[in-house]
């Protein structure tokens, strides 16, 4: 590790902003980046590097890439400001979009043409377990790319997973656990919901079904916000028809046939037609509760 490690956090959303809060207190000179001006000047407040991407590109020995999608990570990699043409040889990219995985090794490819090493970096575990470095990272890519990246992981991870030596295994174990937690919101949605068709309130639901067989992470997690009626999105309903429907494209190529999450997917795009695509994804749940003419905590 060089002395001082320099970092670049592109995308200051919750997943981001934990991100560079993690690397700024583990003592990593840490800028961070947002299409939002008031992100950035946050995060400067609370002693983030000051300095434009374009000054401080060269200077880099990491850029963290922690935007909504797979357009976005290439404008960020190699659009017209792209960082990467601009980065030192031996630097490295860690791209931490949900994105199919061969646009992941199309963008390893591109990047190890220029000398920059690119760790395939997807992330799960939520804003809390960001601003605390506790992430769960499903990275692939080369020794020399995790070596690259390792101040980084130790910073903002709890667990690495090291998935292989080519990028590309990290974007498909993420497709899998985005398949999983899109149904489980989806479907912890429709027991609640169904639940109070049968007299049963949701704080009881979580009360009881938390501690039983059915209950999963994303219940526990979710469940709670519709019980207080607070939207207030840490994951926003917006994310899942692109999540998902990454999971759908990479099932057809591989003429599988996914029709669970075909269905969870359409109840997160009634939510979005709904006009909730801004809210936390447990808005889901505002789709069954007015099919079924039902009242949620928080609701006139």
């Amino acid at each position: 590790m060089t002395f001082p490690f320099r970092t670049a956090v592109v995308g200051l959303g919750s997943m981001g902003y934990g991100i560079a809060q993690s690397c700024r207190l583990a003592g990593l000179v840490t800028h961070g980046f947002d299409v939002v001006p008031a992100q950035v000047e946050k995060f400067q407040s609370e002693g983030g590097a000051t300095g434009s991407l374009a000054e401080i590109t060269g200077l880099l020995d990491a850029a963290v890439i922690v935007v909504l999608n797979a357009a976005q990570t290439e404008d960020v990699l190699f659009g017209d400001n792209g960082v990467v043409p601009k980065m030192r040889a031996g630097s490295v990219i860690l791209a931490c979009a949900t994105v199919p995985p061969d646009f992941a090794r199309n963008m390893a490819a591109r990047c190890n043409a220029r000398g920059v090493h690119y760790l395939d970096a997807p992330i799960s575990g939520g804003a809390a377990k960001a601003a605390k470095g506790q992430l769960t990272v499903m990275a692939a890519g080369s020794q020399d790319a995790f070596s690259a990246a390792r101040p980084v992981l130790d910073a903002a991870a709890e667990i690495v997973f090291e998935l292989g030596t080519e990028a590309g295994a990290g974007s498909a174990m993420k497709a899998v656990n985005q398949l999983l937690a899109g149904v489980h919101i989806a479907t912890m949605a429709e027991a609640l919901t169904f639940g109070m068709t049968q007299g049963v309130p949701p704080e009881k639901f979580v009360e009881v079904i938390s501690q039983c067989a059915g209950t999963s992470w994303m219940l526990e997690n979710r469940a709670p916000h519709i019980v207080t009626g607070d939207y207030t999105p840490l994951s926003q309903v917006n994310i899942w028809p692109k999540d998902l429907g990454i999971v759908l494209d990479i099932a057809k190529s591989a003429s599988f046939s996914a029709p669970i999450t075909a269905a969870a997917l359409q109840q997160f795009l009634a939510a979005a037609g709904m006009g909730l695509g801004g809210e936390d994804d447990a808005a889901v749940a505002k789709v069954y509760a007015r099919n079924a003419g039902l009242t949620l905590p928080g609701d006139a």
